[in-house]
């Protein structure tokens, strides 16, 4: 009975709430039941480890999981968030030790949002100086841009699922002390974190009032509020959108997307041509010295040399 009564007491009103207002008795209360299953591909780096690290931190919410085997068949990622009663997953895939992607799901049913990670600073590395309570549920803030295209709005709405902390979390703590800032620039969704830190304001107001002096050097306290970095950072690019969880139809994908691999090979290309330069322009210096030098032989002794006049 005492669990009975717990569980109706915490989703539902009690008899008799709602009959002065005319509304029926026992009436639902919506509760924010997210879940994240966080966890990576084997081959992470210990730049990428750290940052899930700090991601991890930040979820109070997230369950994390030890390191996921395949990388062709990530559509048992659903099972696995079944299996641990989640229904978002946050996969980090790291790819020949140095490029990194990142898949926000809703299991069972979809959509997954696929980006690739850069420019990731962890906090060990930034060292800035805001702090803010470990477990507390954050703000977030995101850019006009995101209601400007369809795909960024959905890619909103799974950002808010996984990066907004439900206050029923087991893990979570009653503050609010920092802000999860996203914005769109260049094409690319800027990653930040800010600490609200507050301070109070003393200043000394000089000003003598009209009903008498006695006023004079009154003190009076403000409340200032700013936002400090707190750490970490990095920039994520769409790169497609599928309709279902790990599998299904593609239903957007970035054409101007251009993969870590075609870029490395742009620029490996680029040496090669400049080092065949390079070699040509020396075996034009070689050739260039040798006919030189039988063109001289050809044409003999110059009769007005000093040897010559003077032998």
């Amino acid at each position: 009975m005492a669990s009975l009564y717990k569980a109706l007491s915490g989703t539902k009103r009690r008899r008799g709430e709602g009959e002065e207002n005319g509304t029926s008795a026992f009436t639902e209360v919506v509760k924010n039941r997210q879940r994240v299953l966080l966890l990576s591909s084997r081959g992470v780096t210990y730049r990428q480890r750290h940052l899930i690290n700090d991601l991890a931190v930040m979820l109070p919410h997230a369950k994390k999981d030890s390191k996921f085997d395949s990388k062709s068949k990530l559509f048992l990622l659903n099972e696995l968030s079944d299996l641990y009663n989640c229904n978002n997953v946050l996969y980090f895939e790291s790819r020949k030790h140095q490029d990194l992607y990142m898949y926000l799901a809703k299991t069972p049913n979809g959509p997954t949002a696929k980006f690739h990670i850069q420019n990731m600073h962890t906090m060990a590395e930034l060292n800035f100086t805001g702090n803010c309570l470990k477990g507390s549920r954050p703000l977030l803030s995101f850019g006009k841009e995101f209601d400007g295209s369809a795909h960024y709005r959905l890619v909103k709405e799974l950002l808010v699922h996984i990066f907004g902390v439900p206050k029923t979390s087991r893990k979570a703590k009653p503050f609010v002390d920092h802000v999860l800032a996203f914005s769109i620039a260049d094409g690319k969704i800027w990653f930040r974190n800010y600490q609200i830190a507050e301070s109070i304001d003393t200043t000394s107001d000089n000003k003598v009032e009209e009903e008498g002096a006695e006023d004079k050097g009154k003190k009076s306290k403000k409340l200032a509020v700013s936002l400090v970095e707190i750490g970490p950072r990095f920039v994520m690019t769409l790169i497609s959108v599928i309709e279902g969880s790990f599998s299904g139809p593609l239903i957007y994908e970035n054409k101007e997307f251009i993969s870590p691999n075609a870029v490395r090979s742009e620029v490996r290309r680029g040496k090669t041509a400049l080092k065949i330069k390079r070699q040509e322009k020396e075996e034009m210096k070689k050739v260039a010295k040798v006919v030189k030098a039988r063109e001289k032989r050809e044409k003999g002794a110059d009769p007005l040399a000093e040897s010559v006049l003077f032998g």
